[in-house]
């Protein structure tokens, strides 16, 4: 009898990789934009899209996470910041005028997901939101 078995981790891509700047919208209307997540692997995976929480101060080690960067002004400007940790369990994620979805899901190998991002400009000046997407067995 013969055996043999392969070894992998996931591997995917986000494309844009880190920033989604929506620049200005006017109040009172609504913005969209997509994100692309990959699976460049063999195996099929899980991803989780959750709120950073900007007060963690490290990530797990177990698990490895890509980080999306939300952002716009009535100027057009964007920040950047390094994501953190944080967790939401929902289909659609609302994150200050920001709604992403969907928020969790599974992609076969060679698959892909278009993430959509839509902005409800309502409060006036900047906002900015920090994204985590925890990928199963990375």
């Amino acid at each position: 009898v013969r055996v043999s078995a392969t070894a992998a981790f996931s591997k995917c891509s986000v494309n844009p990789a880190s920033l989604i700047d929506f620049g200005g919208i006017t109040k009172g209307t609504k913005k969209t934009c997509a994100f692309m997540l990959e699976n460049k692997g063999i195996l099929d995976f899980d991803f989780l899209i959750y709120r950073a929480d900007q007060d963690a101060p490290a990530w797990p080690k177990k698990r490895s996470r890509s980080g999306i960067l939300l952002g716009g002004d009535a100027q057009g400007k964007a920040v950047r910041h390094q994501p953190l940790l944080g967790l939401f369990l929902q289909a659609r994620i609302n994150v200050g005028m920001f709604t992403v979805y969907p928020g969790f899901g599974s992609i076969p190998p060679g698959g892909q997901q278009m993430i959509t991002v839509d902005c409800c400009a309502e409060p006036l000046g900047t906002c900015e939101e920090h994204l985590s997407i925890d990928i199963t067995d990375r």
